[in-house]
């Protein structure tokens, strides 16, 4: 009896040393493939070609030719947002060597018939903002002053206290 006790219990652990060693060997060949599977897509990836605003050094790296223009501090974000609306492929470098900060784009050269509709759009929206801006319109803190004087102003209710009997 105790001899076959011990072969089953000899056979149970080759059994459990079996499946452990299965699952082990699942585990490192699923992770091998996950691995081969990322290598692929950083191929890929490097092989596309990035949309939108980019460095310089990948934009010139396309090998399509790049112009550039200067623009001046004012309504980056604003030509960044035109820009990535067209699709037009650029890049933009801060020049700090000037006083009042310049910044040069630089667009892919056969992306010309959208750069024409980027300028003209953010050139529109230059002038609009300019526009805005010289209209008068009075600030803020002259605003709540004013309302503050009016509220000041106003008649008070006069508080009434009524005590009620208590029972």
């Amino acid at each position: 009896m105790e001899e076959e006790v011990s072969k089953k219990t000899v056979n149970l652990a080759w059994q459990t040393t079996k499946l452990s060693v299965r699952g082990i060997y699942k585990y490192v060949k699923a992770y091998l493939e996950q691995l081969e599977k990322d290598k692929v897509k950083r191929k890929a990836a490097k092989n596309t070609p990035i949309k939108g605003k980019q460095t310089v050094k990948q934009l010139v790296g396309q090998g399509q030719g790049v112009s550039s223009m200067e623009i001046g501090d004012s309504g980056i974000r604003d030509f960044k947002r035109i820009a990535n609306k067209y699709g037009v492929d650029f890049a933009i470098t801060k020049d700090k060597t000037v006083d009042p900060t310049k910044y040069t784009v630089f667009f892919k050269a056969k992306d010309a018939d959208a750069i024409t509709s980027v300028l003209k759009e953010y050139a529109a929206k230059q002038t609009k903002r300019k526009k805005s801006m010289e209209k008068e319109r009075p600030s803020i803190l002259q605003k709540l002053k004013k309302f503050k004087e009016l509220v000041a102003n106003m008649p008070k209710k006069a508080k009434e206290k009524i005590k009620e009997p208590e029972r």
